[in-house]
């Protein structure tokens, strides 16, 4: 908070809060992961603009796992 006074921070929840579970990931499988990388199915599309938008967050997200 020092180091960036003009941001506000929200707590993430905790393991006792039912938003940790979400019911969209449940429905992945591995075997659903298997075929859409086998055949590129189901496509995702969106306008180059949200794109671009989503790009820099997703890179710095990667940068930090490595």
């Amino acid at each position: 908070r020092r180091e960036v006074p003009n941001k506000t921070f929200v707590a993430a929840p905790t393991d006792r809060c039912a938003c940790n579970e979400c019911k969209f990931m449940k429905m992945n499988t591995l075997q659903k992961v298997h075929d859409c990388l086998l055949n590129g199915q189901p496509e995702v599309t969106m306008p180059e603009s949200i794109r671009l938008a989503a790009e820099a967050p997703l890179r710095r997200m990667l940068e930090w796992s490595a």
